[in-house]
């Protein structure tokens, strides 16, 4: 191979790895515009009293329709140590959530009218399609960083309470 050869044989090899990299590009923004924008709901203070007497406060959003419940925290990069979503029912019932296109670990607080917690289902798995139950009957649920509620010393037992609540007789 002489000289010009090998020059041309070079060109052709950067230039298909410049197109290549231009391709995945392309591809990688259009992945990035079709991902849906996460949706922001209005917060409201929920509050966690624990048998201690401990309170922990969040600032949650409200979830209260079933296309807002749906969609959850789903595309969520992060979520606050104090931020979290509350997700209540029109009637209490044993509920089911997954982590389809949720992005971050989660703890699942699960709430039955009057404000007992009466289930936490800890670390949720990103992405996992499992079912997560409540595991009884519930009025609401809220959200929170994975591996907080540990942090936090929250239990079964404990008490929640929202003016969202309230404003559904709880």
């Amino acid at each position: 191979m002489n000289t010009s050869e090998t020059f041309a044989s070079l060109r052709r090899a950067v230039l298909v790895a410049a197109l290549s990299s231009l391709i995945l590009c392309l591809w990688s923004g259009l992945a990035l515009a079709q991902s849906p924008e996460p949706q922001r709901l209005p917060s409201e203070i929920v509050t966690i009293e624990t048998a201690a007497g401990e309170i922990h406060v969040f600032a949650a959003e409200i979830a209260d329709d079933a296309d807002e419940r749906a969609k959850g925290l789903m595309f969520r990069q992060d979520l606050g140590v104090d931020e979290g979503m509350l997700f209540i029912y029109e009637r209490p019932g044993q509920v089911g959530f997954w982590m389809r296109n949720t992005l971050i670990p989660l703890d699942m607080i699960f709430v039955a009218p009057g404000g007992r917690i009466v289930h936490i289902h800890e670390n949720a798995i990103p992405g996992d399609e499992t079912g997560i139950s409540s595991q009884g009957v519930v009025r609401s649920v809220l959200e929170i960083r994975g591996g907080l509620s540990r942090r936090l010393g929250l239990a079964v037992g404990d008490y929640l309470s929202s003016p969202a609540l309230t404003r559904y007789g709880d």
